[in-house]
């Protein structure tokens, strides 16, 4: 446990520091909003990246897919790299940098506003932007319950607050830059967290050949091949088509998001984005890649522990279990892999949200007469404003979505 705690207080610590020195970045609505359109690729695509990859794709989808879909869900996460980051990057990266630099746009609904001349299409886009990316943002906690439960026995009303808060301080104040350089830490967190992840679960399978063998003994369940053995061991699993729905939904749904596109505002110039290209597919392989590999495996955890009173499987239950056998520095440091990947899709979130609410809603319309300092001003104040709607989202869930 102390060694645990430890290594919460320095992730914490550096988290909270970067957003300490990132204030001299963060005295404009610029430099706030897009880091003075000078961050580095590496940066931009680490940033892209850990937005992508909320705890939910850990916690929930690897799951969930993994359990239907055995090792072909793999599939999800290569779809994920090649159609949601790599195609992303090579259709939307260059365009974008050049045409939200020339019309001087901040945000995708300032975009749209500039770029077809029409300011109902600006103030109807931050609308759905305002109401859509509240509930998405408190979606970005699922997960987060039971593991804290199994590393620190912990409430999980402590867990959402103290993430809350913590994302909220370095937001506040250091803008965009704190985001993106805790991003780019967070995302080195991940990428080792999942491979070390990944070896010890394996090994204590019997290793990777031994895993495969025992997995492909299992009977599938699946309407399409019921009864087949080696269905979840195959290469494209034991229902191909429906693979594919969600592959295209889970990549290419990525596209529209303001806060995803946003990263391409703020990239410093043309020839970054070939790195970046690079450096986010190569991130995304790793880290979807890995989630959806790892949860290929979940039949081999069917225990009373992953379902409910009633019999149904929960999900969200399944990886948790597989890594209630972990020691105690790898579950420190599979607290910090979802903790990273929670907060920095949070704080692309609340930035996005409040950037877009105060930009293209409120400054003319509401406000007519609005300073740079008061943009600001009121950016910060609504960042508060939308994590603790979030906050409150997520500790009380419709009843279909339990924590």
């Amino acid at each position: 446990m102390a060694v645990k705690i430890i290594m919460l207080l320095l992730f914490f610590g550096i988290m909270i520091l970067v957003g300490v020195r990132s204030r001299k970045h963060a005295t404009n609505v610029n430099d706030f909003v897009l880091g003075g359109r000078s961050v580095g690729p590496w940066l931009t695509a680490f940033a892209y990246g850990t937005s992508y990859f909320s705890a939910v794709v850990f916690i929930g989808y690897a799951g969930q897919f993994g359990w239907k879909y055995g090792l072909a869900s793999t599939w999800i996460g290569l779809g994920n790299a090649f159609l949601g980051s790599l195609l992303a990057w090579v259709v939307l990266g260059r365009r974008t940098r050049v045409m939200t630099n020339h019309l001087s746009a901040a945000t995708m609904p300032d975009y749209f506003g500039k770029r077809y001349l029409s300011k109902p299409l600006k103030i109807a886009a931050s609308a759905i932007a305002f109401v859509f990316l509240i509930p998405y943002t408190a979606s970005v906690y699922n997960g987060l319950s039971r593991l804290f439960g199994i590393a620190f026995d912990i409430p999980y009303s402590v867990c959402v607050i103290a993430m809350a808060v913590l994302t909220g301080i370095y937001v506040i104040l250091g803008g965009y830059m704190a985001t993106a350089i805790n991003d780019f830490i967070q995302g080195i967190i991940m990428l080792f967290g999942i491979c070390a992840v990944i070896v010890s679960v394996l090994n204590d399978q019997g290793g990777f050949l031994n895993a495969v063998i025992q997995l492909s003994t299992i009977e599938s369940d699946v309407p399409a091949t019921l009864g087949q053995q080696g269905a979840f061991a195959s290469f494209f699993g034991p229902d191909p088509a429906n693979l594919l729905g969600v592959v295209i939904l889970t990549s290419l749904g990525t596209w529209g998001l303001p806060q995803m596109v946003h990263k391409f505002y703020t990239i410093k110039d043309e020839r970054s984005i070939r790195t970046g290209t690079v450096v986010s597919t190569l991130f995304a392989v790793v880290i979807s890649g890995g989630c959806y590999f790892l949860g290929g495996f979940a039949r081999l955890f069917d225990d009373p522990a992953i379902y409910s009173a009633t019999g149904a499987i929960v999900y969200d239950s399944i990886i948790p279990f597989m890594l209630s056998k972990l020691s105690d520095i790898l579950m420190g440091i599979v607290v910090m892999l979802v903790l990273s990947a929670s907060m920095s899709t949070l704080s692309s979130l609340v930035l996005t949200s409040s950037s877009t609410l105060t930009l293209d809603f409120l400054k003319g319309n509401v406000i007519k007469k609005m300073d740079d300092k008061k943009q600001l001003l009121i950016m910060r104040i609504l960042i508060v404003f939308f994590i603790v709607i979030s906050v409150v989202l997520a500790l009380n869930p419709p009843p279909s979505l339990p924590n």
